[in-house]
């Protein structure tokens, strides 16, 4: 539970955590739990949950003069553990992609989450792996998928690169620029919910796409295909 609640916690308010990392591991340390919450998130497809987009934006914040973090690093940092963590996630469903879905274990990975991945697999090809960096859920299980077999490692490793700079950049300059409104101050934790309701927006609208589409689907008589007497 300790795990769990440290997750509800850290979605709460981002701010009180990082503030005390910084605290208690120093302006150098800080950086080691900052670089495994994002190299789990895309590394593991265990741990599809975990707060990618609010940690990005909350270390934006603090990365601005005096708040503890260096953007440069904080940037460096994440580019490293975006890359990585995808790159341990192909190389893992090279060797074990097919047991662990099998195996049913990684509840997350639905039925409807991988036709979904092959439907964009097949309309935009590599750029999938670009497209789904910003899509929780979807930007633990593109990597994988492309590991299990569609795509070669040279060409993800472009399109991980492309994917990994874009979103870490984007949403760590966003909270290092507009971290400071007032605004945004005095609505930090509202302000970081939405973040994630916008990134998990995609995911559960094609949810509810797959759930009316499979309900209009007409349903076989139960004598058709049966022998005539």
């Amino acid at each position: 539970m300790g795990f769990i609640e440290f997750i509800i916690g850290f979605l709460k308010d981002p701010r009180t955590y990082i503030a005390g990392w910084i605290l208690a591991l120093g302006p150098v340390f800080v950086y080691a739990p900052l670089f495994l919450v994002v190299f789990i998130e895309t590394g593991v497809v265990f741990f599809p949950f975990l707060p990618g987009d609010s940690l990005l934006f909350a270390c934006g914040v603090f990365s601005a003069d005096g708040w503890g973090l260096n953007l440069f690093v904080t940037l460096a940092v994440f580019y490293a553990a975006a890359i990585l963590g995808n790159t341990s996630n192909y190389w893992i469903a090279r060797f074990f992609g097919s047991r662990i879905i099998d195996s049913g274990k990684v509840k997350a990975l639905t039925a409807e989450r991988m036709a979904k991945l092959d439907h964009f697999f097949a309309k935009y090809g590599g750029l999938t792996i670009v497209i789904t960096r910003f899509m929780p859920f979807f930007r633990t299980f593109a990597p994988f998928i492309a590991g299990t077999g569609h795509m070669n490692f040279g060409k993800f490793t472009f399109y991980n690169c492309i994917g990994g700079i874009s979103w870490v950049t984007v949403f760590v300059l966003a909270g290092y620029f507009f971290g400071g409104v007032p605004f945004v101050q005095e609505h930090f934790s509202t302000i970081v919910m939405g973040i994630i309701l916008i990134s998990v927006l995609p995911a559960i609208i094609g949810a509810v796409k797959g759930a009316l589409a499979s309900r209009r689907r007409p349903v076989p008589d139960e004598g058709e295909g049966s022998p005539r007497s």
